[in-house]
């Protein structure tokens, strides 16, 4: 048995032959048995997505059926008898990648999408042999191998490609399309969703939808675009995502199956550590490690580190984070406390709406990985109870999204920003905070005054301070409403009054911070520290014009 961690490597021939396999063969019983016409998977980016369809591709292939005879010797399928392993190498295969098709122009990307149509087609050259292809096919298959084809003729690469397949081995192809989101997902960070859209649209629906010659078809990403965007009129699609329990337990590793490579490895003791760092997810009713994760821990002496860590880009979701409102961020710092967060989940990602779609960012949390669906979610059909799944991805969560809510900053500036704050370092916090707006605020939201100061105030507050502290906004205390007041837990320590006006001209900022300030003192907003037992009290009165701040502060 090789028991060397497979790090990086999803052909699954190469792991067979050289390391350690979790058998997922099963799910080619499962396809044999129940395959819908179009399956599409989503799962979280380095979940084996990749390695599952290359092994797809090594058992259904006709052209690998020799060097694959080995491969599936004693796996779950070559079990479950001879008529499944009936299949193996009896079918034409169609595989292709899009994860490699990430450019930030269209030009680019459509040059980098001909390369890999060209490379499938080369892989089954072999069609051009004999008189099984007209010679008008023949030259349109010439045309895409020497990259001359135009774009129409791309459009409809794999739609002929089947029918040449089918006519030269008498049996359907299988279609196997791996990471088909990506182009898109890039598309629209780098400006031209559009274009790429409308293109991949109609090759998607050609390959898919008006395919007579295709048997069936996999698809795997991370995001379930809507049929609307890309997929219309396919009515043959059936979306497994994380949601569901069909084949939920075939992406990751089951607590049965890292149980037995504790055991396979001689390191059984370490099981309650991983199943603390790396467990928790939930694929449909399947409790779920990350399997990147758990072969990185156990090849670096099970060290316990957040190995998922930069796995993925996900543009989108800080693009969502960067725009979250002050109780969307309160929540998502309660995710760190382990307190759930119940929401709306719509998996059907339309790219254009996305900034207005209120479930967007959950979902987006979900189905990349950060957070996963409660055991004891008890909401209703389309809400859920989210958390997040393990001590790997508190590490991760913290590092990668609460920090990116202000790109370009990390988190020791906003540490830095509050400790100043309660040490009455009243210029050197203005400073700091100033360099915050340079970077975080735009024009436009400076425009909306005292109310965006105050959102944005309140949000970094929520976000950054620990559970020591509570904060409070607008909230009576003597004769008025302060803006902002943070109370600490432990009363010996200080707490902070802060008070926001918007100035309108930056000559006015020195009045302004004087104003806010007397309005603390002459409406008593100190009341409330007092019934708390708080003594020590630190008072600001923050004056912005634009993204300039004075600050006047008194304890």
């Amino acid at each position: 048995m090789n028991t060397a961690m497979p790090i990086g490597v999803d052909d699954f021939k190469e792991i067979r032959e050289k390391y350690y396999f979790v058998d997922k063969t099963d799910f080619i019983r499962q396809l044999i048995d129940e395959h819908s016409k179009v399956t599409l998977i989503t799962r979280p980016r380095r979940f084996g997505k990749t390695l599952i369809m290359s092994m797809l591709d090594y058992f259904f292939s006709m052209a690998r059926k020799e060097e694959s005879y080995h491969l599936f010797q004693g796996l779950a399928i070559d079990q479950a008898g001879t008529k499944y392993m009936n299949h193996r190498g009896a079918f034409p295969v169609i595989f292709i990648t899009l994860k490699g098709v990430q450019n930030d122009t269209w030009i680019s990307m459509y040059k980098s999408f001909r390369l890999f149509i060209q490379r499938e087609f080369q892989k089954h050259d072999y069609v051009l042999q004999g008189k099984v292809l007209k010679p008008s096919e023949k030259e349109f298959y010439q045309r895409i191998i020497n990259l001359e084809a135009d774009e129409e003729e791309y459009q409809v690469s794999l739609l002929n490609l089947s029918a040449y397949l089918y006519r030269y081995a008498g049996v359907k192809p299988i279609i196997l399309i791996d990471e088909y989101d990506a182009p898109i997902q890039c598309a629209y960070e780098h400006g031209f969703y559009d274009k790429a859209v409308l293109y991949f649209k109609s090759w998607f629906n050609n390959t898919l939808k008006s395919n007579e010659s295709m048997n069936f078809a996999v698809l795997t990403g991370v995001l379930r675009i809507v049929k609307e965007s890309i997929f219309s009129g396919l009515n043959n699609l059936d979306v497994c995502s994380v949601l569901r329990d069909k084949y939920s337990n075939i992406f990751g590793f089951t607590a049965e199956e890292v149980a037995k490579l504790t055991e396979d490895l001689g390191k059984p003791e370490v099981l309650p550590e991983l199943k603390q760092w790396y467990d928790g997810y939930r694929f449909g009713s399947s409790e779920i490690y990350n399997p990147l994760s758990v072969i990185s821990y156990m090849d670096n002496q099970c060290l316990p580190r957040p190995y998922w860590m930069n796995t993925s880009n996900n543009s989108i979701l800080w693009e969502l984070l960067s725009h979250a409102d002050y109780l969307r961020i309160k929540a998502l710092r309660g995710l760190l406390y382990d307190v759930p967060v119940s929401a709306s989940l719509n998996e059907g990602v339309i790219y254009t709406q996305i900034g207005r779609d209120q479930s967007a960012l959950y979902t987006m949390l979900l189905t990349t990985g950060y957070l996963t669906v409660s055991e004891n979610s008890t909401t209703s059909y389309d809400r859920y109870l989210l958390r997040i799944p393990n001590e790997e991805i508190k590490r991760v969560y913290s590092m990668e999204i609460l920090n990116t809510i202000v790109s370009g900053m990390d988190r020791d500036t906003f540490d830095g920003l509050f400790d100043l704050l309660f040490t009455g370092q009243s210029e050197d916090f203005a400073y700091q905070l100033q360099q915050i707006l340079l970077r975080f605020a735009s024009t436009y939201d400076t425009a909306n005054k005292e109310s965006f100061y105050h959102g944005f105030m309140l949000g970094m507050a929520a976000l950054f301070l620990g559970r020591n502290y509570t904060v409070e906004s607008n909230r009576e205390s003597g004769y008025g409403r302060f803006d902002i007041a943070i109370f600490p837990k432990d009363t010996s320590k200080a707490g902070v009054l802060m008070e926001f006006k918007a100035a309108g001209s930056e000559a006015r900022l020195e009045d302004k911070a004087e104003e806010a300030l007397q309005q603390i003192e002459e409406k008593q907003y100190g009341t409330e520290f007092e019934k708390r037992g708080i003594s020590k009290v630190w008072k600001y009165g923050i004056a912005f014009c634009g993204k300039q701040v004075y600050v006047k502060m008194k304890i």
